[in-house]
């Protein structure tokens, strides 16, 4: 999985094959239009205000495909709240130069305001919020009980006695997040299961068809999984960071626009929002997980309303 999707020269994402959107293999949020970013971009700025408005406030993006998303909240950001937008440092990390080229080329009426970082571990230590939507699906995981072995000279699945953590990846992930963050939240959009619910499920799809083998159309597919919220939380609060709020798209999304009726209403595009929202399209089949470090707040951020209990949801 690691080399059919970041293979320097010939993964999916790396070699920047991978094309999201009605023409391309699958739809994200961010693909439906700037709807997704610019609600986010208020949820943002809520934050903000809410740990006192501090100065060179990061916004680190992991997972920014071509820049859009970042693109859609400082264009809100600068027309809708210009106090936040001064004080907003926008970092994307990104390792793979074709598309950190995409990024640039997208961002550039924003110039210095976007730095880029090769990978977590070369940025500093940051207060605010780090950012991803669809990240953690795409890293590479273990199957329970399965290795990848070669049959003449096909790959095949084949059985394996040796005990593995499924998701290694993730874990290290939200160690390094950990780390980095100094004072703030962590944002995760992605889809998955909690606790008890989950299951191992694994994706792949190539101009919105799902194939058969993660073997087949290897470096020109996307290839999936659903992630476990509950080790991922567990594995945060072993590192310093707290569960801070745990629900589907819809509430999340619906919660901010409940709070900010005002700002949303010039912004709302109807087929966009069904589409972010609907509970047979985006809105319930993806979860937004936040986490904090050295936040009381008190009060649950707009996007988190709606939520139930993030302990009892995970099973903390």
């Amino acid at each position: 999985m690691e080399q059919a999707l970041y293979h320097p020269g010939l993964g999916y994402y790396s070699s920047d094959r991978a094309e999201i959107g009605r023409r391309g293999d699958y739809f994200t949020s961010v693909s439906v239009g700037p709807l997704f970013g610019q609600l986010l971009a208020i949820q943002f700025a809520e934050i903000w205000e809410r740990l006192g408005k501090v100065d060179n406030f990061a916004i680190v993006e992991q997972g920014a495909h071509h820049g859009d998303f970042a693109r859609d909240v400082l264009e809100f950001l600068r027309q809708r709240s210009p106090e936040f937008f001064s004080a907003v440092r926008y970092q994307i990390i990104e390792p793979f130069p074709k598309l950190q080229d995409r990024q640039s080329a997208t961002l550039k009426e924003f110039g210095g305001r976007v730095q880029w970082r090769y990978s977590l571990t070369k940025l500093e230590q940051f207060v605010g919020i780090h950012f991803s939507n669809e990240l953690l699906d795409a890293m590479p995981i273990n199957l329970r009980g399965k290795l990848v072995g070669l049959k003449g000279d096909q790959f095949v699945f084949v059985e394996s006695p040796k005990e593995q953590v499924t998701n290694q990846s993730h874990l290290d992930w939200i160690k390094n997040v950990a780390t980095k963050l100094h004072r703030g939240f962590v944002l995760a959009v992605d889809y998955g299961f909690a606790g008890s619910e989950f299951r191992e499920t694994l994706q792949v799809r190539a101009r919105h068809r799902t194939l058969n083998s993660p073997f087949e159309l290897i470096g020109e597919a996307d290839i999936t999984a659903h992630i476990n919220w509950t080790d991922i939380a567990q594995h945060a609060e072993k590192n310093g960071l707290r569960a801070f709020g745990f629900t589907d798209q819809h509430h999340f999304l619906t919660g901010i626009i409940s709070a900010f009726s005002e700002i949303v209403a010039a912004q709302k595009s109807k087929r966009a929002l069904q589409t972010l929202l609907h509970p047979e399209m985006l809105g319930r089949g993806f979860q937004v997980l936040a986490l904090t470090k050295d936040v009381d707040l008190g009060m649950p951020l707009s996007g988190f309303s709606f939520a139930r209990d993030v302990r009892n949801e995970l099973g903390l």
